[in-house]
């Protein structure tokens, strides 16, 4: 069974002969004929019954008539999707990201790309997670683009630096380092730490910030995102080191500066290389890249 036979059967079962509908489809009567005859031989039963010169649905033609209306519906409506989803100037675009580039970086970068293409109908679909879920998400698809730290390895995919975010020390209220606006960095390593979970771009970079002053750390909790952590610093539960975050300042604990800590992370735009982008979405990919990568 292919979709010409089921086109061709509801065109004869609407029109009701075959000379007509084959005219209809621009076929020869023959090959409408045999279209029809290798369809009810499959389904094993007659669609259609002769009457005079017309031809008129069985029983089980009727049944079978609401099946294939809906099939041919749906795939109609599946193609008008397609098509306005990936035209020139409309579409959709899926992003994920790491949590701290929901509150600035992600909506600036969108409202720029909005504003400046006004001409085109853009939808973006919006997820977030850790690093690991970001990279996974893009190999499989689920994401167009995604922003996160680097990952080594991925040959399959292209980082382009886009924004940085410097490393601060988040510490309880009530903590003796609390009252301080800096710290070095041996003094908070010195403390119970709250690590990321090793799906986490941060996860790596501050174990090798630990080696390199030859500390061990003595980590007490493992959380997957910055307001985890900074939710159980707050409560007395160690102290941590995130990222210098509107997301993470907002919350209710205390951030120092490190004054030996010269450390810029880098977020990453990450697409799949040499694979098809909708317009809409190398747009996107294109506008990020003209107005905000960045040179390590």
């Amino acid at each position: 069974m292919n979709l010409n036979q089921l086109h061709y059967f509801v065109t004869l079962a609407h029109m009701e002969h075959y000379t007509n509908a084959a005219q209809k489809l621009s076929i020869t009567q023959p090959s409408l004929s045999h279209a029809i005859s290798s369809l009810e031989e499959e389904l094993g039963t007659s669609l259609f019954e002769r009457q005079g010169r017309n031809v008129a649905l069985t029983k089980y033609g009727r049944l079978f008539m609401e099946y294939a209306e809906e099939a041919l519906d749906i795939l109609d409506a599946g193609i008008k999707k397609t098509r306005a989803m990936t035209s020139e100037r409309s579409g959709k675009v899926d992003i994920g990201y790491i949590y701290t580039q929901g509150s600035e970086f992600i909506p600036e970068v969108i409202s720029g790309f909005l504003e400046a293409n006004r001409d085109k109908k853009v939808e973006f679909g919006f997820s977030n997670g850790v690093t690991k879920e970001i990279v996974e998400g893009v190999k499989e698809e689920k994401y167009d683009i995604g922003f996160c730290s680097m990952v080594t390895g991925e040959k399959e995919l292209d980082f382009v630096p886009v924004s940085q975010e410097k490393l601060i020390a988040a510490v309880p209220p009530e903590h003796p380092l609390a009252e301080k606006k800096s710290v070095r960095f041996e003094e908070i390593a010195s403390y119970p730490q709250i690590f990321f979970n090793r799906g986490s771009g941060l996860r790596g970079v501050i174990s090798q910030i630990f080696k390199d002053y030859g500390i061990k750390p003595d980590i007490v909790y493992t959380v997957d995102e910055d307001s985890a952590m900074v939710g159980l610093v707050a409560r007395g539960f160690g102290v941590g080191i995130v990222p210098d975050a509107a997301t993470v300042r907002s919350m209710k604990a205390s951030f120092l500066e490190i004054e030996d800590l010269d450390y810029r992370r880098f977020i990453y735009m990450v697409t799949l290389k040499n694979k098809y982008q909708v317009p809409v979405a190398k747009a996107f990919t294109e506008y990020v890249k003209d107005y905000y990568s960045l040179k390590k």
